[in-house]
């Protein structure tokens, strides 16, 4: 999807590199700007007309113009979609009023990126599904239904494909008589309603930036990247000081914002991000703030109608909010449930772990789901050794534990009380110094973010707590991190249990161990499966 940005930034080089007239231009030139309108009007309108009719021949399409009328949703990023005869084809069409208005000397840098950008937001404005053009604006101005097309114009060309041809201008609909007579009709119907009928998410998962790098893998900053599983990219490290300048911006400035969409059964799921990233949540100074920001979050959901928001990774840290105790017990009138999920996640670790195992090494065992986990491994008879240096914490634990399994949580304080154990629960960052305690064929499971190095090599590793998503969810464009694409963090899948089963409690603060079993069952019925 980013290609044909590449291919017209080698193109606009080369043509720079031939000409040295364009390297010397003046910011500003009247009348450089309306010798490129002339231009746009008179060659690359008619142009790509013309190219567009043409494509719609039996061969041309089937070869070609197909690949842009693939989509079955209209989206910003389908103007972009399209195979490579058509973007050379628009590098003229783009190119001719910049490069002919420079070349008889009437350029400027205003109008060389003014006209390149409004020629990229007019096709996907074009392309977005959403109609943004009041129609009484053509009621004052009717001349002007001519000189400029909606999105509602265009989505009649993508529904029949032999009418409303034009570029930006109906004007050469008109003049090729192929304009859809119902044009205007629907326009005026759809935008009459379209602020109407705005469909608010039922459900939100609200999430955060982990560092600077993985900021770039959102589909606003590269839709290609942030469709795959996160890796770092060499083409990301020259843009790594841009991305830091644009955290701190958010950290000063920035509100909770959407990142990306779905629907699974008729139900709009959103994903939401809170401007901060992990190293913030370690700052002491910045408890608070943050704490803000989610809060103001809730509140927006709860206004809109979101009926479940689900709390992602250090969002729900103990330490910053009580796993989200803070804010029901702050806002008790809400009608949102605000849930932190992280009862499928211990069900998700839980049935990785082999019924028969007799004893478990954990870490991060006083965390909420370390809790969890030790009391049911203990309830299943499996001795765990938690490592905890707070006797208090343990004991407190222990205590949750019915009499005779009490004996079977056991607390140590090193790792080298482990090196008997294969089986390694990880709820706490693991340096590769500790992991050397682990036996030969030792299995680490996590729950810690981000995940431990796979360090040794004789061991196995498991992935993050996961779960991939029912298959009848669509509109799914992005990967959830290092997930691949329909796979989400078993808290994100939690959240979305809530809502199928429309339980109506909040489910903030310690897990309710009870729940673990029934929570997974609910997550298999509903299609969701393990990874």
């Amino acid at each position: 999807m980013d290609n044909f940005i590449i291919l017209q930034a080698y193109v606009a080089s080369i043509i720079f590199l031939m000409n040295p007239l364009m390297t010397n231009l003046p910011i500003w030139k009247t009348t450089g700007i309306l010798t490129c309108i002339v231009f746009h009007i008179g060659f690359s309108e008619p142009l790509y007309y013309w190219l567009h009719r043409l494509l719609h021949s039996s061969y041309l399409f089937q070869q070609y113009h197909w690949l842009h009328h693939s989509s079955e949703v209209n989206h910003p990023y389908t103007a972009g979609h399209a195979t490579f005869l058509e973007h050379l084809l628009f590098c003229i069409v783009i190119g001719v009023p910049i490069f002919g208005t420079t070349l008889i000397g009437h350029g400027s840098v205003i109008m060389f990126y003014g006209y390149v950008l409004v020629f990229d937001l007019l096709r996907c404005m074009g392309h977005s599904n959403v109609e943004v053009v009041p129609h009484h604006i053509f009621d004052t101005l009717p001349k002007l239904k001519w000189l400029i097309y909606t999105p509602t114009y265009h989505f009649i060309h993508h529904r029949d494909m032999k009418t409303n041809f034009c570029l930006f201008m109906p004007l050469f609909d008109v003049l090729g008589k192929t304009m859809n007579e119902i044009s205007w009709d629907l326009h005026k119907e759809i935008s009459s309603i379209e602020g109407k009928k705005a469909k608010a998410p039922e459900f939100v998962f609200l999430a955060h930036g982990v560092d600077i790098m993985s900021s770039l893998h959102v589909p606003f900053v590269f839709r290609s990247l942030s469709s795959w599983p996160f890796v770092t990219e060499l083409i990301m490290f020259p843009m790594w000081p841009y991305a830091l300048l644009v955290v701190l911006i958010m950290w000063a400035k920035s509100k909770p914002f959407l990142l990306s969409f779905c629907h699974l059964r008729g139900k709009l799921l959103q994903s939401w991000i809170v401007p901060r990233f992990g190293f913030m949540y370690f700052l002491p100074f910045a408890k608070d703030g943050i704490n803000e920001k989610i809060e103001e979050a809730i509140l927006m959901a709860d206004r809109i109608g979101v009926k479940v928001l689900s709390l992602a990774a250090l969002n729900k840290n103990e330490a910053l909010n009580g796993g989200g105790k803070l804010f029901v017990k702050k806002l008790p009138n809400l009608k949102v449930r605000v849930v932190h999920g992280n009862t499928l996640t211990a069900a998700v670790i839980l049935n990785e772990i082999p019924p028969e195992t007799k004893e478990v090494f954990l870490t991060g065992a006083t965390s909420k789901l370390g809790r969890a986990i030790a009391l049911y491994l203990a309830r299943r008879k499996t001795r765990v050794l938690m490592l905890t240096e707070s006797t208090e914490r343990f004991s407190r634990i222990q205590k949750e534990a019915s009499v005779e399994n009490q004996n079977l949580l056991v607390q140590v304080t090193k790792y080298q009380a482990a090196k008997h154990c294969k089986t390694w629960i990880l709820g706490k960052w693991t340096t590769p110094r500790q992991q050397r305690w682990a036996p030969p064929g030792t299995h680490f499971h996590q729950f810690v973010v981000p995940p431990v190095f796979e360090f040794r090599r004789d061991c196995t590793y498991s992935k993050l707590a996961a779960m991939r998503l029912p298959d009848d969810v669509q509109g799914l464009g992005v990967c959830e991190y290092t997930m691949e694409r329909g796979v989400v963090h078993a808290c994100h899948a939690g959240g979305m249990v809530h809502l199928l089963e429309g339980w109506m409690h909040h489910e903030v603060g310690a897990i309710d161990v009870d729940q673990v079993d029934l929570v997974w069952e609910a997550a298999l019925r509903h299609g969701f499966k393990p990874v």
